[in-house]
C-alpha cells in the first residue's frame, strides 16, 4: 500500500447509497505482489464469493431464503475458526500465571441485565422510511446537528423519514411453560456479565489473588437494525473477552498494559502493521463509568472500523451487581487486611470480525507460472498464518494408483498436523484450490516416490519445491513452521 494514499469516505458525508457505491468504486487497494490491482469496493465481493465456494462460510437457512444478520460456518471456515479461538485462549489464558477461564450460560437471571443497565439503555435510535419501509440506524444517516435533519430524505427512495425513537437490541424470550412478563429472559448481549456475576465463585474455588483474569468465548445476540458488511455486524456473533480484576489505584497501568498486549496479539497472528491502529476514545465518547478505552481499529475495504475494544471500566459492574443481588463482590487481601471492590480492565474482540480480518488481510492476486513455458495466470491465494490456516498440509497423489501409499503419509501426518487428503482433479488444479483456502503446504506423493521413498513438498507463498525423505516429512514440517 506503500505509495498510495486515499481517504476513508464515511456514509454520511454521501447524499446517497448510489453516490457512495460510485465513489467507493473509484477508489482502489494496493494488495498482494502482483500486477493486479483490487478494486477499493470489489474486495468485499471476492471474499464473499470465495468465503462460499470454498467453504469458509454459507448464508444461514440459504435454500429458504437466508436470514439477514446470521451466517453458517462450513468445514474449512470452522477449521479455521477453532484455530483462531486456540490462538486467543493460547495467549490469554494457557500462557498464564494470572487468567483463567469460565464458560457460562447464554440466558441469564434477567435481573443481571436490568443491574447491567441494558434493558434501561441498550437501544440504538431508529428510523423508518415512510414510503420504501426501509429502516436505518439514526447514526448511518447523521452526523450534522438536530437542526439540519428537518427535511431530510430517504437515502434509497427519496420518502420521508420518521422521527428517531429508541430500539431495544436484546432478544427477548420466555424460560418456561407460560409466556408472560413474569418468565421472560434475555439472550445474552455481551459475555462479560456473567464474569462479573461469576467473580466471587471463580475467585474463591480457584484461590485467585489481585490482579487476576477471568476469560470466556461464547455465543451474543443482538437485534442490529441493519446488520452489514458480510459476517462484520450481525444478529449472532462470537467474543473473546477478559475481565481483568485489578487494584483501583492500579487500574490505569494495566490499561495500557492490556492495550499493548492486544495490539500485539493482532501481529503475532500476522495482520498486516499499518492495517492496525489504535484509537482512544475522546472524554465525550466514554461511558459514565469508564476512565479510558481504546478501540484496535483495522482497515477493511468499508473502512477503518473496531476489531476490539480495550477498557478501563472501573469498579462500577461489580458494584451495580452487589447492590441489586445484595451478595457482597467486594476482595479481601490476606496481606494488607484491606476490603475493597475491584476495577476491572476488559479486553473484548469478536471472533468473526477478526475472521473478516484474516480473510481480507491474507488476500492476494498475483501472476502465477503456468505449465506452458512463458505463460502466467492470476493466481488467488490466502496467506494465512500457520497458527490459523484451516489446514497445515495438504497430501496428493499423483495418481488414483498412489492413493493407498498417500493416504497412510496423510493419516501419520495427522497425530501432529491439521491436514487434508485431495485426490480430485490435475496437481495444478489441486494446488490452486489448497492456496486459495491458505494452506501453507502441499505434498505430492508420485511414482517416484514409491522407489526413492521422498515425497514433493510445494510452499504456499513461494511455490518452492524441496524433495523429502518420506521419514523427515514431519521434522521438516515443525522447521519450516516454527515461528
Amino acid at each position: 500500500m506503500s505509495g498510495h494514499v486515499f481517504r476513508i469516505v464515511k456514509r454520511d458525508e454521501l447524499k446517497s447509497n448510489k453516490e457512495f457505491k460510485v465513489l467507493g468504486f473509484a477508489l482502489t487497494h494496493q494488495l498482494g505482489v502482483g500486477k493486479n490491482p483490487i478494486n477499493f469496493m470489489d474486495l468485499m465481493e471476492k471474499i464473499v464469493s470465495l468465503a462460499k465456494r470454498r467453504g469458509f462460510i454459507f448464508q444461514s437457512s440459504e435454500i429458504y431464503g437466508g436470514i439477514n444478520g446470521f451466517w453458517d460456518y462450513g468445514p474449512v471456515g470452522v477449521e479455521t475458526k477453532k484455530k483462531l479461538k486456540d490462538f486467543w485462549w493460547q495467549k490469554m489464558v494457557q500462557f498464564r500465571d494470572n487468567v483463567v477461564g469460565l464458560d457460562t450460560s447464554i440466558i441469564a437471571h434477567p435481573q443481571t441485565w436490568i443491574a447491567s443497565g441494558h434493558v434501561s439503555h441498550f437501544s440504538d435510535p431508529m428510523i423508518d422510511c415512510k414510503q420504501c419501509k426501509r429502516r436505518f440506524r439514526e447514526d448511518e444517516l447523521f452526523s450534522t446537528p438536530e437542526s439540519k435533519r428537518e427535511n431530510a430524505k430517504c437515502p434509497d427512495c427519496g420518502g420521508e423519514l420518521t422521527a428517531p425513537r429508541q430500539f431495544n437490541l436484546m432478544f427477548k424470550t420466555f424460560v418456561g411453560p407460560i409466556e408472560d412478563s413474569s418468565s421472560m429472559a434475555y439472550l445474552r448481549p455481551e459475555t462479560c456479565q456473567s464474569i462479573f456475576t461469576q467473580f466471587k465463585n471463580v475467585q474463591v474455588t480457584g484461590r485467585m489473588k489481585i490482579p487476576f483474569g477471568i476469560a470466556q468465548i461464547g455465543k451474543s445476540f443482538r437485534n442490529e437494525i441493519t446488520p452489514r458488511n458480510f459476517i462484520f455486524r450481525s444478529r449472532e456473533f462470537e467474543q473473546m473477552e477478559m475481565e481483568f480484576f485489578v487494584v483501583p489505584a492500579e487500574s490505569s497501568k494495566w490499561y495500557e498494559y492490556w492495550v499493548n498486549e492486544r495490539l500485539s496479539w493482532f501481529h503475532d497472528l500476522g495482520v498486516r502493521k499499518e492495517a492496525l491502529r489504535l484509537r482512544p476514545h475522546a472524554p465525550e465518547e466514554l461511558a459514565h463509568y469508564a476512565k479510558g478505552c481504546t478501540d484496535i481499529e483495522y482497515q477493511f475495504p468499508f473502512g477503518w472500523s473496531e476489531l476490539e475494544g480495550i477498557a478501563d471500566r472501573g469498579d462500577y459492574d461489580l458494584k451495580q451487581h452487589t447492590t441489586n443481588s445484595g451478595k457482597d463482590l467486594s476482595y479481601f487481601d490476606e496481606e494488607t487486611k484491606e476490603k475493597y471492590t475491584p476495577a476491572v480492565v476488559e479486553t473484548s474482540v469478536g471472533v468473526d470480525r477478526t475472521f473478516l480480518t484474516l480473510l481480507c488481510d491474507a488476500y492476494h492476486e498475483e501472476e502465477a507460472p503456468t505449465a506452458e513455458e512463458g505463460e502466467t495466470e492470476k493466481r488467488v491465494v490466502l496467506k494465512l498464518s500457520p497458527d490459523v490456516a484451516p489446514f497445515t498440509a495438504a497430501v496428493f497423489p499423483l495418481s488414483k494408483k498412489l492413493v493407498e501409499p498417500a493416504r497412510r503419509l496423510e493419516h501419520e501426518l495427522r497425530r501432529n498436523f491439521s491436514t487434508d487428503f485431495d485426490v480430485v482433479g490435475s496437481i495444478g488444479k489441486r494446488y490452486r484450490r489448497h492456496d486459495e483456502i491458505g494452506t501453507p503446504l502441499g505434498i505430492t506423493y508420485d511414482f517416484q516416490s514409491e522407489t526413492d521413498q521422498q515425497v514433493t513438498i510445494r510452499h504456499r507463498d513461494t511455490m518452492q519445491q524441496d524433495r523429502i525423505s518420506l521419514d523427515q516429512v514431519t521434522l521438516y514440517i515443525r522447521d519450516k513452521l516454527r515461528r
